[in-house]
């Protein structure tokens, strides 16, 4: 029951911050994609404040022995990089500019009703599922 309340909580509390950033909304997004034209570097801003509390949170926490909810740390091992992380990555960016949304904002706007944004979270719903479908059927290196 407490790592739920607490994962709500962490979720709402994401959700409220990409609200109050005005990065559910797909024009800031683009207007930050957009370099060539009118750009919004607001984007830019948002991200170093995340960065920046990531930074420090990220180094508290793992002074702990274990986290608060589980008994050990599950952390990446795996740290070259390969075809699959960069055509996922290349897939993903090319979804962000396309859509306006990345998939925490998507989420958000979905649930606040946003057609747009609904259709998004469906595309990306199914886009996860392709994925776990082809990830099955393809050998993984660890």
């Amino acid at each position: 029951m407490k790592r739920n309340a607490a994962a709500f909580g962490a979720g709402a509390l994401f959700a409220v911050g990409l609200a109050l950033s005005g990065m559910t909304r797909p024009a800031k997004v683009v207007g930050f994609l957009d370099l060539a034209g009118d750009w919004d570097a607001s984007l830019a801003f948002v991200m170093m404040g995340a960065i920046a509390v990531h930074f420090v949170a990220y180094r508290v926490v793992l002074r702990r022995p274990a986290p608060l909810f589980d008994v050990r740390f599950h952390l990446p091992t795996r740290k070259d990089i390969d075809l699959r992380l960069v055509l996922g990555a290349a897939l993903f960016g090319v979804g962000w500019g396309l859509g306006g949304y990345c998939p925490g904002p998507g989420l958000v706007s979905a649930a606040a009703g946003s057609l747009g944004a609904i259709v998004f979270v469906v595309g990306l719903t199914a886009g996860m599922l392709i994925e776990q479908a082809v990830a099955r059927a393809l050998p993984r290196r660890e």
